[in-house]
């Protein structure tokens, strides 16, 4: 009867510790959101001034600069935590947009070695890093998450208690970037 008791015990501690890590995992994933989030944030701080310094030396760039501002928009609606596919994608399109942004400042050389300008550029990049970083975090938190929904013994238990990942993908890159570089493209 002792026996029976140690082994039943033990196998409520084994559960019980299956139980934690699960509700660990799941709250690192929570906790990675929220410091993409803040990194997010800081890049949706910094686009404005890059528009409003540019606007005045890049008549021509209306209309990227016009979508630019209304993906920052867009994706500063979008809630990480409510629609993960969704701001993905949104911060994949908003990163492409950027991207364009950025070749087309090397056009103006008057804007280009504004040092304001300059600043604001080299801020951006400083935060792009600190998003890549975060990316980074998030995507091992997920994997972690992943590896313990779909490994037995604790499979048994996320089903039990209804955790899933279907709702925390990863960071991946937008298919534009996977794209191969055409030098072509920046020697016009």
């Amino acid at each position: 009867m002792m026996i029976l008791s140690l082994i039943v015990a033990l196998a409520l501690v084994f559960v019980f510790v299956l139980y934690v890590q699960l509700i660990v995992c799941r709250n690192k994933v929570h906790e990675s959101m929220a410091d993409v989030d803040v990194q997010l944030k800081k890049r949706y701080d910094l686009i404005p001034n890059m528009l409003q310094m540019a606007a005045k030396f890049m008549e021509h760039e209306k209309k990227l600069m016009t979508e630019l501002a209304d993906l920052r928009t867009k994706a500063i609606q979008n809630s990480f935590a409510a629609n993960p596919q969704e701001k993905i994608a949104l911060e994949n399109m908003l990163n492409q947009k950027l991207q364009e942004f950025k070749l087309s400042v090397e056009n103006y050389p008057d804007l280009k070695s504004n040092q304001t300008m300059m600043t604001a550029m080299q801020s951006m990049n400083e935060v792009e890093e600190h998003i890549a970083a975060a990316r980074r975090f998030y995507n091992a938190n997920v994997n972690e998450l992943k590896n313990r929904v779909e490994i037995f013994p604790s499979s048994i238990i996320a089903d039990w208690l209804h955790i899933t990942y279907e709702k925390t993908p990863f960071f991946e890159a937008a298919e534009s970037e996977r794209m191969p570089v055409n030098a072509k493209d920046y020697f016009n």
